[in-house]
């Protein structure tokens, strides 16, 4: 029997785990626990670390710890049962949960799931968005720690993640008022011609919400990663953040299904 080999990347080494994530990625909303898109977000740490499981030289599985939640994505016909036995070594004694990757002995949580909702092509009209580079990579950030009090995005974290083998998949919308403030950003994420795109993360500045600013950028985005190819756009949050939900609905995404993390019984 060929075994199964667990590699850790390296932020630098992590592109045929985003090369076999791209090629599980299906054309509608992705059902594993990982598209290449949260890998890229999660490169913008230069101590990331992200797992490939392959099988005689062959990726069967890749995934990242974040934070308490190991998540995971499988190949098509991968042997599930080995993967998690080896995968389980991974979790710390009081951070047992797992997104994609059942456990032997784990029991789904239905507290407070996650919903994948999914934004099919269409036109649309963002006469206000720009695209992030270098020079409004600052105010991309802005926004993010803004929207996200316990962020620790900085200028630096946007560079490692551009640097790193994501970058070039990454697709960035900042809209601004008309007194020119930042006031949303969305990162969306392209996963190949005719596959889902993934928007991760996405946020209004706390100054400007209501405005209608996010839903433009969310739109812009969308629209970017069509263009490049993208088959639909998937966003997945907390089905609890009815904001985020309700923006999201407005946008023209339909809730496609829940999704509930695998924790310890």
């Amino acid at each position: 029997m060929i075994p199964l080999v667990r590699h850790h990347l390296a932020p630098e080494q992590a592109g045929p785990a985003l090369r076999a994530l791209s090629e599980w990625t299906p054309e509608d909303v992705p059902a594993g626990g990982v598209h290449p898109g949260d890998i890229g977000w999660y490169l913008r740490f230069e101590d990331a670390v992200v797992y490939l499981w392959t099988v005689g030289g062959t990726p069967v599985a890749a995934g990242f710890l974040d934070g308490k939640a190991l998540r995971v994505t499988t190949a098509p016909g991968a042997d599930v049962e080995a993967i998690a036995a080896d995968a389980e070594e991974l979790l710390a004694p009081d951070e047992r949960r797992t997104d994609g990757l059942p456990m032997p002995g784990f029991r789904r949580e239905l507290e407070d799931p996650w919903v994948a909702l999914t934004w099919t092509p269409r036109p649309v009209a963002t006469p206000r968005a720009e695209f992030v580079d270098a020079g409004s990579a600052a105010d991309r950030v802005l926004v993010q720690r803004s929207a996200f009090p316990g962020s620790t995005f900085t200028v630096e974290r946007w560079h490692a993640m551009k640097r790193s083998p994501a970058g070039d998949l990454a697709v960035e919308a900042l809209v601004r008022t008309p007194e020119g403030a930042p006031a949303a950003a969305v990162t969306g994420w392209f996963a190949g011609e005719g596959r889902c795109a993934l928007l991760e993360p996405v946020g209004t500045h706390a100054d400007h919400r209501g405005h209608g600013y996010g839903r433009e950028a969310v739109l812009a985005t969308c629209a970017a990663l069509v263009e490049r190819g993208a088959s639909a756009v998937a966003v997945v949050t907390p089905k609890s953040l009815t904001p985020a939900v309700a923006l999201y609905r407005s946008a023209g995404f339909t809730l496609v299904r829940e999704n509930h993390d695998w924790v310890a019984a």
